[in-house]
């Protein structure tokens, strides 16, 4: 299945282990779905550049200090299809394309580990979203439909990256994004898959081949969609 993409959304950065500020009154040691989600990773997923492993040539990007026991490639949607632990909001089984395939129990999400593409510049990368925002949780006319995002802080931020993500794209909070979900038999190998999946997955030469050439198809997608259509954009 192949899901329409979110144009030119506002990112900003947080991280696992994230204190709450002035401007972020949220702490990021607890998920909406993962109430131990510093543990659960294993530490503090360190923003400091100084402090974080980059290497495009190794596929490594993580925090220096520990290999992490979850993906490091997450994002954070402005929407929870779940009330507490018992039941699910009452749109979610209309909004969410997935849900009616995936017949889940009452309250237990759909949408936590589901995979996104994000696009910036002329890179492309993979994550899996792990945590509600920026700021709202509610906003599945965004993240579902066709509206851009509700909130109006940090630029009308519409989807948050992680340290990984952010170093992978080369890119800073507030910046522009592309994104859409994929399925998990469309995501290519890459360090989005080398921490944290439940079977280890080693790169063959035709992965490697095979991925080439499917970025080699969505850059030519791309080019297409953003460069010749800018009036169909989704604006902030």
């Amino acid at each position: 299945m192949l899901y329409p993409w979110k144009l030119h959304v506002t990112c900003t950065i947080f991280w696992i282990g994230e204190q709450p500020t002035d401007r972020n009154p949220t702490p990021n040691c607890k998920s909406s779905w993962d109430q131990n989600w510093s543990a659960n990773f294993g530490g503090y997923d360190n923003p400091d550049p100084t402090q974080r492993i980059a290497n495009h040539t190794t596929g490594d990007f993580r925090p220096k200090n520990f290999i992490p026991k979850l993906n490091p490639f997450y994002i954070a949607l402005p929407y929870n299809d779940v009330l507490g632990w018992a039941a699910h909001k009452p749109e979610a089984s209309r909004v969410i394309p997935w849900f009616g395939r995936m017949r889940p129990e009452p309250g237990k999400t759909v949408c936590k580990g589901r995979w996104v593409q994000i696009y910036n510049g002329s890179r492309s990368c993979y994550a899996q979203w792990e945590d509600c925002g920026p700021w709202v949780t509610d906003d599945w006319e965004f993240v579902f439909g066709n509206k851009p995002p509700k909130a109006t802080q940090n630029g009308a931020a519409g989807i948050d990256i992680s340290p990984s993500v952010r170093d992978y794209l080369g890119m800073r909070s507030g910046q522009k994004v592309h994104w859409r979900f994929v399925e998990d038999g469309q995501v290519p190998y890459g360090p989005w898959k080398k921490y944290g999946q439940e079977v280890a997955v080693t790169a063959s030469a035709t992965d490697l081949a095979a991925q080439q050439r499917y970025l080699e198809y969505v850059r030519k997608l791309r080019d297409e969609q953003f460069l010749k259509k800018p009036t169909e954009s989704v604006r902030n």
